[in-house]
């Protein structure tokens, strides 16, 4: 049995919470203070420990320092939420949950639940547990005691609601639902369990008391596997739930958390009234919720807080609504967050400011909370359906590779064969392959265009021959539309030059990079800025000149650009010999980039930067790159973030080519 430990001064939730978790399963034991909780954990081992903030011989928070020394147990932390400066000094410290008082019990152990199922070693051993959701007492009990004669485990549930929680909770292996119960029917819990990405494979079974046929067809719409009567023979429903369970698809998705299960919101609001109302009204569906009072608490508890979802109010004082919601989309980290803008406006520019700021959703305060809820519940689902995809799509993806480097270690061994008896037939395909490429590039590049040009056209006719016609909003749109044409024929573009670069004769020279630099940086340099761009001596290279340029090209560029909020911008280049290597550095005190994500730099269509706040394909760097390594070289980036931008490239000085040469 899983151990618990609940340190908290109030009797009423030490017993609130021991009744909770041992309910679930758990085998919670009690603290009262600080003293009391070490004395605990120096005898006994816990899979988890729910700790109060405020103790009366000392601050909870300190003790979970000292946990967190000690064990790799999750803890979640209870306070008051009246302080945003508690929850983020809580996290920091290591808390794995912050549950805010008044909390719910039943999220408290799911969210625990969780916790302990991540940290623990998983057996790989099957589960083969049935969910009955009834509410008859009576019949629940009967068929949950010949279940478990029949070898089942068994959990239960007493109407469609609490079933759906549950589900989320144990994923079982099949579910048997009540046809009609008091809150929500069976066929609406199994079209729920059907939306979800995790549990919509669990095969269903419906149950009713009705002698309606039409049932029967009813039942199967909502997607239910199997349809049985309660009049019917025990047997007949356990020979129908063995049908399903050994008929079923395999392969639950257990590594993702279910759409059912435990969510955290945080709610961002000037009005503490309005706040208060939401919180209440989100606890009763079941959410957690973290509260912020402006933009910028809800930043600062968003460094430290995994959410599931934002809501969040438009016109605040500081930073505004649609301010903080470009920061967060414009944040690696937290961009795939749904975020839902709440506004008092409900005019149609209102709506528009807020998708463009990047939010997911848009809805006015005078809906009613069932709306709000239901489309907070569409993005949730939303958002694990392209979880899902994008895990489908990384897997499929490793195994592409894997294929591709088995087929790439087969045919390097079969060509090397063949190379040795034919030289000339393989050098003839490889030209073959070249022209076909180059015909698709100039193919894509003008079937792609045509329909550009077109799109442009039209909207510029539409905005000088109509303009009377069109209100402002319209007009705005029209902008909107060529300035994406424009950014995609530069995307083309960039894209070509980045295929073109693997299959471009290079021609190796003595190439001069003092010189190379310094012709490059007067055609970036923006006149109308005051840039101080310095290009010290620099050792000579070996490699293609025209390919280096674009290098000196992209990186320079990239400095001039990200300068730009600079009064005065200062970008430095320097050189040096190392061993065998030549060494070249690129500084400026510009915006600067999260060190977490230098990965993703070099990698095509990745951006750190909104573009709202700086334009770009993402396929600059990756160019430079794809050239550099061509070369027998190698390129990376550091940064503090606000405090500029260091890009180094190295190239060998003899070494490796003969490669480039052929």
């Amino acid at each position: 049995m899983t151990r618990v430990l609940v340190v908290d001064d109030s009797l009423t939730v030490r017993m609130d919470l021991k009744e909770a978790f041992d309910a679930a399963g758990f085998d919670a034991s009690l603290a009262s203070s600080i003293a009391d909780a070490r004395a605990a954990i120096a005898n006994e081992d816990y899979a988890l420990v729910v700790l109060d903030v405020v103790l009366p011989d000392g601050d909870g928070i300190a003790l979970l320092a000292e946990l967190k020394r000690r064990s790799q147990a999750p803890v979640i932390l209870l306070s008051t939420e009246a302080e945003v400066r508690d929850r983020v000094r809580g996290l920091k410290t290591g808390a794995n949950e912050y549950v805010g008082k008044p909390y719910d019990a039943t999220y408290v152990v799911a969210r625990a639940k969780e916790l302990v199922r991540a940290n623990a070693r998983r057996s790989g051993a099957p589960r083969n547990t049935v969910l009955v959701i009834d509410d008859s007492a009576t019949f629940r009990e009967e068929l949950k005691s010949h279940l478990a004669l029949a070898g089942y485990d068994v959990a239960t549930a007493q109407n469609g609601l609490e079933g759906l929680r549950v589900a989320a909770d144990v994923r079982p292996s099949a579910i048997v639902v009540d046809g009609v119960m008091p809150d929500i029917d069976g066929a609406t819990v199994v079209r729920r369990l059907r939306l979800d990405a995790v549990l919509r494979r669990t095969p269903c079974i419906l149950l009713t008391a009705s002698q309606d046929r039409a049932e029967e067809l009813r039942a199967l719409d909502s997607g239910a596997d199997a349809f049985v009567r309660k009049d019917e023979e025990i047997d007949v429903i356990l020979a129908r739930l063995a049908a399903i369970v050994r008929n079923a698809q395999q392969g639950h998705d257990e590594s993702g958390p279910s759409v059912l299960g435990p969510k955290k919101i945080l709610a961002v609001d000037d009005s503490v009234t309005y706040l208060q109302e939401l919180a209440a009204r989100l606890a009763q569906e079941g959410y957690d919720v973290a509260l912020a009072r402006s933009g910028e608490e809800a930043i600062e508890v968003l460094a430290v807080q995994q959410v599931d979802g934002i809501l969040l109010d438009v016109i605040m004082p500081g930073l505004s609504g649609y301010a903080t919601c470009e920061r967060i989309k414009s944040s690696p980290a937290l961009r795939e967050i749904p975020l839902i803008m709440l506004t008092a406006r409900e005019d149609r520019s209102a709506m528009l400011e807020g998708m463009n700021a990047g939010a997911d959703d848009y809805i006015a305060k005078s809906a009613d909370f069932d709306v709000l809820c239901a489309r907070l519940r569409a993005q949730l689902r939303r958002k694990q359906f392209e979880d899902e995809s994008r895990r489908v799509r990384d897997r499929l993806l490793q195994s592409e590779i894997e294929a591709a480097e088995a087929r790439a270690a087969r045919d390097l061994a079969e060509a090397r064969a063949v190379l040795l008896r034919d030289l000339e037939r393989k050098n003839a395909e490889l030209a073959a392959a070249t022209r076909e490429l180059e015909a698709f590039s100039y193919s894509v590049s003008h079937d792609l265009r045509a329909p550009l040009r077109a799109i442009d056209g039209f909207a510029r006719a539409l905005a000088e021959d109509h303009a009377e016609h069109l209100d402002h909003d319209a007009q705005r749109v029209i902008a909107i539309i060529q300035k994406n044409t424009r950014k995609m024929s530069a995307l083309i573009d960039d894209l070509l030059d980045f295929a073109r670069v693997a299959r471009q004769a290079a021609k190796v020279v003595r190439v001069d990079m003092s010189e190379l630099a310094r012709e490059v940086s007067t055609e970036v340099i923006d006149e109308s800025r005051a840039i101080q761009l310095d290009v010290a001596e620099l050792p000579a290279a070996n490699g293609d000149a025209a390919l280096l340029r674009q290098v000196w090209t992209n990186l320079l560029s990239n400095a001039v650009k990200y300068t730009r909020t600079r009064e005065r911008a200062v970008i430095t280049v320097t050189g040096e010999a190392r061993g065998d290597d030549v060494v070249y550095t690129v500084r400026d005190n510009g915006v600067g980039f999260d060190e977490r994500y230098a990965h993703k730099l070099f990698a095509v269509f990745q951006r750190l930067h909104a573009d709202s706040e700086f334009e770009g394909t993402g396929v600059g760097l990756a160019l430079a790159a794809r050239i550099v390594q061509r070369h027998g070289g190698s390129i990376h980036a550091t940064s503090t973030l606000g405090e500029g931008a260091t890009f180094t490239f190295t190239l060998p000085r003899d070494s490796r080519l003969k490669e480039i040469e052929r």
